[in-house]
């Protein structure tokens, strides 16, 4: 289980091969000079509801990891992408078929 950190303040426990594809998302938003809404639903251990984040450069991210593997789905990082361009900001969807790159 891997750990998506925003700014010290809120945080997402996530497996990590879901993790390695948001994070692949936002690097390729970030390096594009493109902030984006990137929201996420909220456990009801903790209270349901969601959470949203704008993020931009200036932003502090961590990704932290469990396992060091970084296999890569295009097609699920380009789905990730299409989400960030929506009105409702990025948010996790489910892997489609692609074949993996690293």
């Amino acid at each position: 289980m891997g750990r998506f950190t925003y700014e010290k303040n809120f945080s997402l426990e996530i497996e990590d091969r879901p993790l390695v594809h948001v994070e692949t998302a936002i690097e390729t938003k970030l390096r594009r000079g493109e902030p984006f809404m990137f929201t996420w639903k909220v456990d009801m251990a903790a209270g349901s509801g969601r959470n949203s984040v704008w993020v931009n450069r200036n932003s502090m991210l961590v990704f932290k990891y469990r396992t060091p593997q970084r296999e890569i789905n295009g097609a699920w990082v380009n789905a990730l992408l299409a989400t960030a361009n929506s009105p409702t900001g990025m948010h996790i969807v489910k892997e489609p078929a692609g074949l993996p790159s690293a």
